[in-house]
């Protein structure tokens, strides 16, 4: 699994101590991690929480990754940023018991954290229980397991709803604003990591283009 790092401008200083958390727990299940930023320096990128959904986006639906972790102050505006893109399904995680109920009920490919509201001291290890209750099992598996059934066919209803009430990715990225779309993908590591995973060949060109 490739899982992305995003971090809101916000709370750009913060992305050490969360990539440090992320890997550590990506390493121990086998897991990739690419650190799109922001990452605190001073001139670099600034990405709003709204920037912050087109790129997950941008990156979900090119397979140049395959999960996402962002977040902002309170992570309700980068989690309502993602989900107005097709084919993401994030959830606000605000603890462990989130993070598994997110995985194994909704089983989505997103998550935005709050790192602002209620992030002190020791959270850090509030991080990585997280990241390690929403890893350590294949998600989707139902819980309670009874009604695991249920909730998967409800998951594949909102799958195909999504896919009626949103736009077509490339749709999205030629009528947007040119420009909000370039500085979402003007990052310092974005043409590295996304050109090396992107499967898309249509949204690679396109990407390119626009870079150029």
């Amino acid at each position: 699994m490739k899982i992305a790092l995003i971090n809101e401008n916000s709370q750009a200083a913060k992305n050490k101590i969360i990539y440090e958390s992320l890997k550590k727990i990506a390493d121990k299940y086998g897991y990739e991690v690419y650190n799109y930023g922001m990452y605190g320096k001073d001139g670099e990128n600034n990405l709003t929480y709204v920037q912050i959904g087109l790129l997950s986006a941008i990156l979900i639906n090119s397979g140049a990754a395959d999960f996402i972790v962002t977040g902002c102050g309170t992570g309700q505006g980068a989690m309502l940023a993602c989900n107005s893109f097709p084919n993401i399904c994030c959830g606000l995680i605000v603890d462990p018991t989130d993070a598994y109920l997110f995985s194994q009920i909704n089983n989505g490919n997103a998550v935005a954290i709050p790192y602002a509201k209620g992030f002190g001291w020791g959270s850090e290890l509030t991080l990585e229980n997280i990241f390690d209750n929403l890893f350590k099992e294949e998600g989707g598996l139902g819980y309670p397991k009874e009604r695991a059934i249920l909730e998967q066919k409800n998951k594949k209803i909102l799958d195909e709803v999504k896919k009626i009430t949103h736009s077509n990715i490339l749709d999205i990225l030629k009528n947007i604003d040119q420009e909000f779309l370039k500085e979402s993908i003007s990052g310092e590591k974005f043409k590295e990591y996304f050109f090396e995973n992107c499967k898309d060949k249509q949204i690679k060109l396109y990407i390119e283009n626009i870079l150029n």
